[in-house]
């Protein structure tokens, strides 16, 4: 795998996403709806160029950090969402 670039992730909401940057580029965004008390995360993206950089793994541990310090659950509907708190237990009392 390709070293992660310098990247920036931020919530976008006017969006509803969240997006990381790299050098001044959407390079992926993983979308969220706020439910009641939990935050559904439907979709994930890494633009097809900055593919296989490990951009996915920093986007979603924002957004459950993100959801965690606005005290909500997660309802993780996108599967990378699930594949990473299926391999970061510290993450699994987050799930609706």
């Amino acid at each position: 795998m390709a070293e992660t670039p310098n990247y920036e992730v931020v919530k976008n909401e006017e969006r509803g996403q969240y997006e990381i940057h790299v050098d001044g580029k959407v390079a992926g965004f993983a979308t969220y709806q706020d439910r009641g008390e939990a935050r559904v995360l439907p979709h994930t993206v890494v633009e097809e160029e900055f593919q296989g950089k490990g951009l996915s793994k920093p986007l979603i541990k924002f957004a459950l950090d993100d959801a965690r310090s606005d005290g909500l659950k997660v309802i993780p509907a996108c599967p990378a969402v699930a594949g990473y708190i299926e391999k970061n237990p510290e993450y699994r009392d987050l799930v609706a």
